[in-house]
């Protein structure tokens, strides 16, 4: 389905258009950070979401067609090192480095007002840039 976030990956990657002949190659881009996932990403995924009614993000995405989360471990509050770097594989499918708006990962979840996608049948988790979980992700995603 192109809901999906990795059919929706691949039809960003396939409609790059490739640099012009001759064009110099282009500085290396900012990288994610695998510790920063771990200790300040990860724990977005599971913040509960009563005051907007949204699940949390591991609820839907660790299951189903959606999955791109590793289930959690019977009785465990977060993932195991393993699991942590199978989500950080996955999830960095999810973003474009250096660019939050182009990231389904921040865009999917984010209002339309607010510059984010009109799909995300979970809800809108920010109705804004300026949500503190949404620039922890966008920090991240630009590198810092």
């Amino acid at each position: 389905s192109q809901n999906d976030p990795e059919w929706q990956t691949l039809a960003a990657w396939v409609n790059t258009k490739p640099a012009p002949p001759g064009a110099p190659a282009s500085a290396p881009g900012p990288r994610l950070n695998y510790e920063t996932f771990k200790t300040k990403i990860q724990p977005i995924f599971l913040t509960s979401r009563p005051a907007n009614g949204n699940a949390r993000c591991a609820a839907c995405h660790a299951r189903g067609a959606g999955a791109y989360l590793e289930p959690l471990p019977p009785g465990a509050a977060t993932w195991t090192e393993d699991q942590s770097r199978r989500n950080f594989d996955r999830v960095a499918r999810l973003v474009v480095p250096g660019e939050p708006l182009k990231s389904i990962l921040l865009t999917n979840p984010l209002a339309t007002e607010a510059g984010g996608s009109p799909w995300h049948e979970g809800g809108k988790h920010w109705m804004s840039q300026t949500d503190p979980e949404w620039q922890t992700l966008a920090a991240w995603v630009r590198g810092s």
